[in-house]
Parts: C-alpha cells; sequence; structure tokens
C-alpha cells in the first residue's frame, strides 16, 4: 500500500478517545480485494473493550445533548473540510479494500461530503413542531414539540459503502447529539478507522464516538445493552432481521437487501435507457442493495430493448477497479464469487438462457462475467434472492399491469426504476408499486443522500438520509403553556 494511504488510518480499535492494538487475541485481516495482498491486521476487541466504549458513550449523552447546535454545526464543516482534503487518497483505500472502481469510489467520497455537509446544516434548522392547540380545552394555550437527542446509537455497517453508508448513521448522529458505538464490517473497515483519526482532529469529544472491530458475540453485546437507544443497521436481510429479535426495546433502523427491479414502457428512449440499466445492473459488480437485478419490458418493446441491452452489456468493462474505465470490479470475496456462478449455472440449467456472461473473467481475482438472463422462473435465485453481484434477469411482460405485478411479486421492497413517459403510468406505480422509493426515467440505484431511503416487507424497517435519520434519532417533548 502507498505510504501516503497508510498514514491515513491507524490499524486499531479507536475507544475513547485513544488507539488500542489489543483485543481479545485475534485478528481480523484486511486484504486488497483485487491483488489479495494484505492491506491491515485489525485487533478484534475484547467484550471488556465493548463494554468501555458502551459505558463511556452512554456517559457523554448529558455533555453532547448540552453541545450547541451551532457547534455540532461547526465540528461537521470541519469533518466535511478533512474527508475534501483527503478525497483522493480516501477513493485509493475504498478500491484496495472494498475493490471498488476508481470512479465509484471517488462518487462515493464526493457523496460522503455532501452527507456531512448537509447534516452540519441540519443541525442548525432542526427543532419541533407547533401544536393547534386554540380551541375545544385548549383555548388560549400555546402548544410546541422540542426534539432531543435519544442516547446512544449502535451502528453497523457493511462493506460495499465503507465511508458513506458509516456517514449516514454517524453524521445525523452527531448532528443532533448522540454518540455512537461504530462496528464496520470485517471485510473493509479501515475507510472508517479514516473517520475515527479525523473525528480526533476536529476535537469530537472522546466518549461520544468509538469504532470497534469485532466477532459476533461482541457485536451482539453491543446489539442488546440496554444502555443502547437505537441500533442502526445496515446489511443482510437474514443479519438484521435476527438482530431485530434480539435487540430488546430499543429504536431500530433496519435498510437491508433487495432485488431491485426496474420497467422499461412503450415510447422511452430505449437506447438510453439500455445503456443507464446497463450500467446499473452492473457497477461495482452489482454489490448493492439497489443495484438492477430485474428488468421487465413490456411486449411491444421487449425485442428492440433486449437487442439494445446486449450491445450495452458488450461495452462494459471488467477487471483491475484502480483502471478508470472498469465498471465491473472484483467479488467482495471468494466465498459470495462462487456462489453467484452457482447461481447462474442453476438458473440455466433451469432453462434460463445466456444473453451475455455468465462465466468468470479472472477467477483467481473474484472477477465475474456481466451477466444477462431471460426466460428465468419467479422461483429461481437469480430472480427472487439478492445476488449482489453482476448478474440480471430481462423478462417480456404484457402490458403496464403485468409489469407491476411482476415488481409487486418479491419478498423485497427498497427502490424501483420506471421508464416511462405516461403520465398516468408514472401515477399508477406510484399507487401501487410495494417499495419505499420510485425513479423515474431511472434505475432504482438512484440515490440522492438528503432523500428518505429505505424499504418495506423484507427490505428493511425506518428511513434513512439526514434529515430523516436524525427524526429517528431524536424523540419528540410537547410543551402546553
Amino acid at each position: 500500500m502507498p505510504a501516503t494511504l497508510t498514514t491515513l488510518f491507524t490499524p486499531a480499535n479507536f475507544i475513547n478517545g485513544s488507539w488500542s492494538f489489543e483485543g481479545d487475541g485475534t485478528f481480523n485481516t484486511v486484504v486488497d480485494k483485487y491483488h489479495g495482498t494484505e492491506l491491515a491486521r485489525v485487533p478484534n476487541a475484547s467484550e471488556a473493550q465493548m463494554e468501555a466504549a458502551i459505558a463511556a458513550s452512554y456517559g457523554s449523552r448529558t455533555a453532547l445533548r448540552k453541545m450547541s447546535a451551532g457547534e455540532r454545526s461547526a465540528k461537521l464543516e470541519a469533518l466535511a473540510a478533512l474527508i475534501a482534503q483527503h478525497e483522493e487518497e480516501i477513493a485509493q483505500l475504498m478500491v484496495q479494500e472494498a475493490g471498488k472502481p476508481i470512479g465509484a469510489a471517488r462518487i462515493e467520497v464526493a457523496r460522503s461530503i455532501t452527507t456531512v455537509r448537509t447534516a452540519a446544516a441540519e443541525a442548525l434548522r432542526f427543532w419541533g413542531d407547533v401544536t393547534p392547540m386554540d380551541f375545544g380545552a385548549g383555548v388560549g394555550k400555546t402548544a410546541f414539540t422540542k426534539r432531543f437527542p435519544i442516547g446512544v446509537i449502535a451502528a453497523i455497517t457493511p462493506f460495499n459503502f465503507p465511508l458513506n453508508l458509516v456517514l449516514h448513521k454517524v453524521a445525523p448522529a452527531m448532528a443532533v447529539g448522540c454518540p455512537v458505538v461504530l462496528k464496520p464490517s470485517p471485510q473493509a473497515p479501515l475507510c472508517a478507522f479514516v473517520l475515527a483519526r479525523f473525528m480526533e482532529q476536529i476535537g469530537w469529544p472522546k466518549e461520544a464516538f468509538h469504532v470497534l472491530m469485532c466477532g459476533v458475540p461482541v457485536a451482539e453485546k453491543l446489539v442488546k445493552d440496554e444502555r443502547v437507544a437505537m441500533l442502526s443497521f445496515t446489511g443482510s436481510d437474514k443479519v438484521g432481521w435476527h438482530l431485530k429479535n434480539i435487540c430488546g426495546k430499543k429504536k431500530l433502523a433496519l435498510e437491508l437487501g433487495g432485488n431491485a427491479a426496474v420497467i422499461i414502457d412503450e415510447g422511452v428512449d430505449l437506447a438510453a435507457a439500455a445503456k443507464t440499466v446497463a450500467i446499473g445492473a452492473n457497477v461495482y459488480a452489482g454489490q448493492t442493495c439497489i443495484s438492477t437485478q430485474r428488468i421487465f419490458a413490456v411486449r411491444s418493446v421487449f425485442a428492440q430493448f433486449r437487442d439494445l441491452l446486449v450491445k450495452e452489456y458488450a461495452a462494459l468493462k471488467a477487471g483491475d477497479p484502480s483502471d478508470a474505465s472498469v465498471i465491473v470490479g472484483p467479488i467482495i470475496d471468494k466465498g459470495h464469487f462462487e456462489r453467484i456462478g452457482s447461481w447462474v449455472a442453476e438458473a440455466v440449467q433451469g432453462g434460463a438462457q445466456l444473453l451475455a456472461g455468465g462465466k468468470a473473467v479472472d477467477a483467481s481475482r473474484n472477477v465475474f462475467a456481466p451477466t444477462l438472463l431471460t426466460g428465468t422462473k419467479d422461483s429461481m435465485k437469480v430472480s427472487c434472492a439478492e445476488v449482489f453481484g453482476p448478474v440480471a434477469v430481462l423478462e417480456e411482460v404484457a402490458d403496464f399491469d403485468h409489469a407491476i405485478a411482476q415488481v409487486n411479486d418479491s419478498t423485497y421492497g427498497l427502490q424501483a426504476g420506471l421508464f416511462t413517459d405516461s403520465v398516468a403510468h408514472m401515477k399508477q406505480a406510484h399507487n401501487e408499486l410495494e417499495v419505499g422509493g420510485i425513479i423515474i426515467g431511472n434505475v432504482p440505484g438512484f440515490r440522492i443522500d438528503s432523500m428518505p431511503y429505505g424499504g418495506i416487507k423484507d427490505s428493511g424497517l425506518g428511513r434513512e438520509g439526514v434529515k430523516y435519520a436524525m427524526e429517528e434519532m431524536s424523540e419528540p417533548r410537547l410543551l402546553v403553556y
């Protein structure tokens, strides 16, 4: 790793303002996802260290609550400035630890800056509501609510957005005055340790922010602890629902999986839609929960769209994520690489037709080709489960009503995309699609960091997006006089 990158982070747990190179005696090794070389060995925290982090966070609540909104906002602005100062270095670190193509990594860092600056602005205007009272028994009275931080936030984050998804939990918590204990992904935790370094530099209260790498039992201690007021988790639906079952009475925000769908209606620019969909299904090797996985084209345009989409697939480049022309980099690890290949093989053996890909580009580096299938069955894993890889299915539907029904025929409901020029179809989609968000003229992977983001069904509970996360992390208190 270049020396400039090694100076960005400390490979140790950050607890109560100190870096600890000791733990439970085991270590988490972080590797370059394309080259396979070791980047860092981080000690797994012990139960006693987790206890220290929780206790310190719990003890910091009063002081953090008393910090003025202006001071919290200024600290967030200082954090954004530090990220911007090291923008390219952080992007290069993402390429290595997460296997994220450099173009996507640069976009993530830019979004991270936006997330923090949005939180800085929201801290200044986040307040409460005036409550109408001047009628009936309330005549002559005034009432309003003021929002207060709920307390300690347990944040558990995934590998695929190693900085921005961390900040979608940390920045709103800072804006409202909640302490955070963060457990990042074992596959890509280094950007979280960069953030800890920056929190030191901006002078955030040391008792109010901790980053610990740890095994499952220690992580579950964090989830179960009654001093923790809220769990904010982003990851798989299997793990997320398990954590819900064990977390007790605390508040909960779950951002889980999906098999996101897009509808191609008649009357749209099919060539432009095909280019957007091809990228949306394959950028970062499809390793996002709103990656385009199911594509439904109405019968009148299906054949033309299919041919255009196959052509766009042929133009996608897979390989070294440090190459700016690469869209599809490595799968995060060998286990997921092999799983993706087995799901595709299973679909083909079951009668599905390969339109593109379907094989490894470089098995030694876990690079899988952008893959497009058609003629799949709803019961096939590539359709009904979350692939989390560069795999999509394209299917013909009779009409728009059938397309709506197919999108809804899923245990997931995160976001959906719709290419249409029909206002009536846009309204119908808004009324009938069972998802958390509908993106018109784009793929379901579109996200702006201030918008409410989250799903229904097995895709989770609650909403992120800075202001919306701040609402989750605070509670209104009513005053009547």
